[in-house]
């Protein structure tokens, strides 16, 4: 697969140009950063942009970005670009909020002094809340630790810092409508905190509809009324009109058609089709993109066998209505020819079967009934003449006529259009398309990685699983050798979360497996220098931890029975010392974010860690962290309640940093605390018992029966 197949398949690519502008955004865009560019907001701004999911938010969004650049750089705001979605499904959402902030105005302001940066990480420190601090009887408020005057002290301090630099900032944040409703709230939270710091300009997109019902669902109060405290200006964005629509989908499906028979594409029959049910479904950009994509996958294997016009019918249902995809896939003789028109049918008769159809059309959702139901009786017009035209001669009649343009109502043609079909859950080639094309980019493929880890399929598994073994199969030519350092950087980012997000698998194995299958492909002499910058990059501890102890067996390292000839090492062993030394110094950094420590107890199957970093000398440094975590009372049960990867009393890998007779009281009193969840009482009633069968002289590992 060469890269430029991979671009055609990109199947959500905003668009960047507002020389390529589709739908008329451009003007709109175009106002907008004029407006920006005039103001001067000296307490804050917040503007905000509604519009349905896959209207094109993220391409107006870049069309303003192109405007300001435009400007005269004394016009130009310092342009903070904020993704929330990048961060979903972790509890450092506010955290990231404030380090891309920071991390952009350190980058663009030359001007900030030590102080200035120290204020404003102050700050940050003092709005996120602390990851892994929460249990039941705990809100995880935005606020904590710090007295709500010492954050009013520091957000005036910072207010004079802006007002001094006289500099605009303009805060972009899109697809808010992705997140959870928990995170929603908590970024709405934060946007009310910090909005009104001068010369700060917010832009936020998202669809309302989505974000309203979020807030209600979880504030309890009245969504809207929510929004318009912290929204000044909301624009509602112009929805394309369904003739621009239909031009751009209409142009594609001409690029489809190629060498297609004439008599396979009736123009009356398309235009019928279209307007009566197709249509329905055309509202966005982004379902163009859905619709065409899957055609331009499925229709080559079909083409000249089957009828355009009712193939792009039927694939227009499988998109956006897949259940009554699969009814008519798996009842063929109930939508197709042969025993649906036959008087003296044994099958089944006119009753039972107009008693099926009333069926399948109940469950379609009111909205989209009227349309699925057209499409339906356009491509199955036996529904119809089944209840209407019972004369069996009339429709054998329709049938010859049909059986020359391949209509997907003739019994042996009907299968020619479900050849593609896949299993639930299973991931399509043009899926697995659509996802490399994502590759080039670290953090969109991590993105969608994260994704699919949350994508349950119905054997329990999630569909990463299926990615990574899919993935791990390819042949080379299907992965460019350009996308080798952003697939590496993505997995180092959200290996670990790929983890623990589902049942089965590890994933582990199959994360190291293809790791080493993208490394083989690099030259030696760059090899080291691609894996360390990606490691680097990325915050999985696991993860690095588990390569580099792949590559350390190759020398006969971490409990290898023999090592590798040198010729087929992936990397030497002083590059294997620094890749030791850039996962130490990860964990370092991770066991030093906060005060208490408690951050890094969230890292998955950390006692394999801790031996990683026992064995490489760390012992003392583990001591210092334990004894830090252990000061509260949450963190001791915490530690406490982490899980070896291999079952391991807690007695055993605990006593390496810390005397037990030093926290025994304390497990003890804290083994009554009814907030506890179940499985922390375990861990403190086992660990109680572990120390009791010690101070008895009896091994944990091997109880007396």
């Amino acid at each position: 697969m060469e890269t430029e197949d991979l671009n055609i398949l990109s199947a959500d690519k905003p668009l960047t140009n507002p020389k390529d502008d589709e739908f008329g955004y451009a003007p709109f865009a175009e106002n907008l950063a004029k407006s920006i560019c005039e103001m001067s907001p000296p307490d804050g701004f917040v503007m905000a942009v509604y519009a349905p999911w896959g209207s094109g938010k993220s391409t107006l969004l870049n069309f303003i970005v192109h405007y300001l650049e435009q400007k005269p750089e004394e016009e130009q705001p310092t342009i903070v670009p904020f993704n929330p979605w990048w961060f979903s499904g972790q509890e450092d959402l506010t955290k990231s909020f404030f380090d891309q902030l920071l991390g952009v105005l350190y980058d663009k302001w030359q001007s900030l002094d030590k102080n200035a940066k120290e204020l404003l990480e102050s700050l940050a420190e003092r709005v996120a809340p602390i990851p892994g601090l929460w249990t039941k009887g705990f809100a995880a408020t935005v606020n904590t630790i710090i007295q709500p005057k010492d954050i009013h002290k520091l957000k005036k301090e910072v207010e004079e810092l802006l007002k001094k630099e006289n500099k605009k900032i303009l805060v972009v944040i899109d697809d808010i409508d992705r997140l959870t409703a928990e995170e929603i709230r908590q970024l709405f939270r934060v946007i009310k905190a910090v909005a009104n710091f001068p010369n700060v300009i917010y832009l936020l997109l998202f669809d309302k509809d989505v974000v309203v019902k979020a807030l209600e669902d979880i504030q309890k109060m009245d969504g809207e009324a929510y929004l318009e405290k912290i929204v000044q200006v909301p624009f509602e964005l112009p929805l394309p009109d369904q003739f621009s629509l239909r031009r751009l989908f209409e142009v594609d499906i001409q690029k489809l058609l190629g060498n297609t028979p004439k008599e396979l594409f009736q123009q009356d029959h398309w235009r019928e089709v279209y307007l009566q049910g197709i249509e329905h479904f055309i509202t966005t950009p982004r379902s163009i993109r859905r619709l065409i994509n899957t055609l331009t996958v499925t229709y080559p294997a079909v083409q000249g066998e089957v009828n355009f016009v009712d193939f792009i019918a039927i694939e227009t249902i499988r998109v956006f209505c897949p259940f009554i995809y699969n009814i008519v896939r798996h009842n063929s003789e109930l939508f197709s020819g042969y025993m649906l028109y036959e008087t003296a049918s044994s099958y089944m008769s006119e009753e039972e079967r107009k008693i099926f159809h009333d069926s399948w059309i109940s469950q379609i959702n009111e909205k989209d009934r009227k349309a699925v139901k057209n499409i339906m009786m356009l491509i199955f017009p036996g529904i119809r003449i089944s209840i209407k035209y019972p004369n069996s001669t009339i429709m054998n009649q329709k049938l010859a006529k049909d059986n020359n343009q391949l209509h997907i109502c003739v019994g042996e043609i009907f299968p020619r259009y479900f050849r593609l079909a896949i299993p639930e859950g299973d991931i399509s080639t043009f899926e697995m398309k659509a996802i490399l094309a994502l590759a080039s980019n670290s953090q969109k493929f991590a993105a969608k990685l994260l994704q699919l880890s949350y994508e349950i399929r119905p054997n329990g598994t999630s569909r990463v699983t299926l990615f990574l073994n899919r993935f791990r199969n390819l042949d080379e030519k299907d992965i460019p050798l350009n996308y080798i350092p952003s697939i590496l950087e993505a997995l180092f980012t959200v290996g670990d979360n790929l983890l623990k997000l589902y049942t089965g698998s590890s994933n582990d194995r199959e994360i190291e497996d293809l790791i080493n299958q993208l490394l083989a492909r690099i030259e030696k002499e760059e090899r080291s220098k691609v894996l360390q910058q990606s490691m680097e990059n990325g915050q999985a501890i696991f993860t690095m931890v588990w390569q580099i102890i792949s590559l350390g067996r190759e020398h006969g390292k971490y409990e290898a029975t023999k090592s590798q000839r040198e010729a087929v090492r992936l990397v030497n062993k002083q590059q294997l010392e620094e890749l030791e030394q850039v996962a130490l110094d990860k964990i370092r950094r991770a066991t030093q974010q906060d005060k208490m420590g408690h951050n890094f107890l969230t890292v998955p199957s950390l006692i394999y860690i801790l031996d990683f970093w026992h064995d490489l000398g760390g012992v003392e440094d583990i001591k210092q962290w334990v004894q830090k975590v252990i000061k509260k009372d949450q963190g001791l049960v915490e530690l406490l309640n982490t899980k070896p990867r291999v079952y391991i009393r807690g007695f055993e890998w605990l006593s390496l940093y810390l005397e037990a007779s030093e926290i025994i009281n304390r497990v003890k009193n804290l083994a009554e605390d009814t907030g506890l969840t179940e499985n922390q009482k375990l861990a403190l009633h086992e660990y109680i018992k572990e120390y009791e069968m010690k101070e008895r002289e009896e091994n944990p590992n091997h109880p007396s029966p």
